[in-house]
């Protein structure tokens, strides 16, 4: 029987070096072992997945790499999650994610959700050029909570700020989260957003934080 400390360094270095069938052996030796499915997630899987998502930040992986990382992800996470109670996930809330309309740009996207998967929340992911009526149809559709918008070029970020003001024009109960490369807090700020998300590792806890804020404001 292997160590918990060994298997969760396993499990991180089998999502860094996208070993997706020796990731499955882990996370099943992991559960067999007794030891905790979330913890797995947390500090195996996620945490792999940080170091995936720095290397990239500093152009050590390109896209092909991260890509094959999360296939390696996705194999863990799919024999772990199944065996994480709800009262164990925390949060359990609901996100809508898209690329604002005008662009295509993903991988960024991608991250963000990946992490609200590992994270344990219902993900509705709407892709890329998404209209800025589509994120509304979908969190109408879905009573998300969180509504997360990317955008990697300035000539499309405007798009958000005509989607925050729809939602506020609405009274729609959701919060909204902007991220991607042109963005800053400030901008962010400016168009109205309820937040901000530098990083894929951000906006997980962004999240988190508007959640806890909403069941405050409907108590």
């Amino acid at each position: 029987m292997a160590s918990k400390a060994e298997l969760l360094k396993k499990l991180k270095t089998a999502v860094i070096q996208s070993q997706e069938d020796k990731i499955k052996d882990y996370a099943r030796q992991f559960l067999d072992d007794g030891y905790d499915a979330l913890d797995g997630i947390v500090n195996g899987l996620q945490a792999g997945m940080d170091v995936v998502g720095d290397l990239y930040d500093r152009k050590e992986y390109f896209v092909p790499e991260l890509l094959i990382c999360a296939d390696a992800l996705y194999a863990g996470l799919d024999i772990l999650r199944p065996h994480v109670g709800d009262q164990e996930v925390g949060v359990k809330a609901q996100l809508v994610i898209g690329s604002i309309q005008g662009d295509i740009h993903d991988i960024g996207k991608n991250l963000v959700k990946m992490m609200f998967d590992v994270a344990g929340w219902e993900v509705h992911d709407l892709g890329v050029d998404v209209p800025v009526d589509k994120f509304i149809h979908e969190q109408q559709r879905t009573d998300a909570e969180i509504v997360a918008i990317s955008a990697m070029m300035t000539t499309t970020m405007m798009g958000m700020k005509k989607v925050v003001q729809l939602f506020k024009e609405k009274e729609l109960k959701a919060a909204i989260i902007l991220g991607g490369a042109p963005l800053t807090k400030d901008v962010a700020k400016l168009f109205g957003a309820d937040g901000y998300a530098e990083s894929a590792a951000d906006a997980v806890s962004e999240g988190i934080r508007l959640v806890s804020r909403l069941q405050e404001m409907q108590k």
